[in-house]
């Protein structure tokens, strides 16, 4: 538990750090929050993941395992094996269970998007954005853009290594999968 409350602290002084680093630039809202059915995600997926979220100087592993069907997307967040937080999305509502100590900065939404952005097709990914935003994609990466500033990027670094760089909100997640690999396709 003390290091589940350390895990908790560091992440949540990272990103109250970053949080208050100014940027040149802030479109209308930090990212787009996607909430995509998961049916739009086409097939079903179990995976694992190692997840090395980079912030501020300060980097700190966690493992989600993520699954999803036709009606439901589910993750589980682990710590040093111990479950630290569950997250359910049905396309209409987020159910989350976390423990004592979680970092309240530590969005279960934001979770869900930027794991959307990098598993879901790039056509739902594109259905899913509001007015301003774009999605370029190609085999080996995608990058989310608004009005032409890059919020965000994904690169596909070997089949099982992703990088996700949220640069508007000042972090980097370094994603380790075992079981499937992201598919991007040509523009």
């Amino acid at each position: 538990m003390r290091g589940l409350k350390q895990l908790a602290l560091a992440l949540a002084a990272a990103l109250v750090l970053a949080a208050c680093a100014s940027a040149p630039f802030a479109p209308p809202a930090a990212t787009p929050m996607l909430r995509l059915a998961p049916s739009s995600l086409g097939r079903e997926l179990a995976v694992v993941q190692q997840l090395d979220v980079q912030v501020a100087g300060h980097t700190r592993s966690l493992e989600v395992a993520l699954e999803a069907d036709a009606q439901s997307v589910r993750m589980a967040f682990l710590q040093l094996g111990q479950t630290v937080a569950r997250l359910e999305w049905d396309g209409r509502q987020l159910e989350q269970s976390l423990a004592p100590g979680w970092p309240k900065v530590v969005s279960a939404e934001q979770v869900l998007s930027d794991l959307q952005l990098v598993w879901w097709p790039a056509a739902a990914v594109r259905a899913g954005l509001a007015p301003g935003w774009q999605l370029a994609e190609s085999p080996q990466a995608r990058e989310l853009s608004y009005e032409g500033r890059l919020v965000t990027s994904v690169r596909k670094l070997a089949p099982d290594h992703v990088e996700l760089v949220q640069h508007a909100l000042g972090y980097t997640v370094q994603v380790h999968t075992r079981g499937a690999s992201p598919v991007f396709s040509s523009p």
